[in-house]
């Protein structure tokens, strides 16, 4: 009967949709999960690259310091890394969307302003190359930006007082530090004090 055919064919719609629906959800859960995944290596790899900058003003190599752990948790530990991550991301990332706006939309001033290399037939595979390249060198830019950034307030910090069970005194500015050791400035000289050497109190400087 008519009745039964379209109620049948309603539910196989319907069925269609739902369909349709879960496999669109699965492919969107996919995306943002690597999306997040790539996020979350890239931010690890630019706080590595940050905190050792931040350390190398100093002469300090922070990679014979600090496990790896350390390092996974590097850009949430630093409220200035993770804002330059998300910034450097969401810059490079709003950059390349418009490069590619610009080149569909107005072609002539593009390729004027790209000096005809995007009439060349190297030009679309190397263009992601040279994306990334101004990725590193900006990031490298920043990163060196935020270690000087970072070198100055430290020695803008109030110096104190290291005290150790053994009442021997130490007076300088903490530099930072990781799970072993304590990275400390007394006068010009950068110095790491091990946790085992067991401080006893610090004494804040007024």
């Amino acid at each position: 009967m008519p009745s039964e055919s379209n109620s049948e064919n309603n539910i196989e719609s319907q069925t269609q949709n739902e369909g349709l629906i879960k496999d669109k959800y699965e492919a969107i859960l996919k995306e943002t999960q690597s999306i997040i995944s790539i996020f979350y290596i890239l931010a690890v790899a630019i706080g590595m690259l940050f905190n050792y900058q931040k350390y190398s003003e100093f002469g300090i190599n922070i990679f014979d310091y600090a496990d790896i752990f350390e390092f996974l948790v590097a850009p949430f530990s630093d409220v200035i890394i993770l804002f330059f991550t998300i910034g450097s991301c969401l810059f490079i990332y709003l950059f390349f969307k418009f490069d590619t706006w610009l080149m569909k939309k107005h072609p002539n001033f593009y390729s004027i302003i790209t000096l005809g290399w995007d009439k060349k037939t190297w030009y679309d595979s190397n263009r992601y190359i040279l994306f990334i390249s101004m990725f590193f060198l900006f990031l490298y830019s920043v990163a060196d930006f935020y270690g000087r950034l970072s070198s100055q307030k430290t020695k803008e910090q109030t110096p104190i007082t290291l005290r150790f069970v053994d009442n021997e005194i130490k007076k300088g500015i903490i530099i930072g530090n990781t799970k072993q050791v304590i990275f400390f400035l007394e006068g010009e000289k950068v110095k790491a004090i091990p946790f085992t050497a067991i401080v006893k109190e610090f004494e804040i400087k007024k």
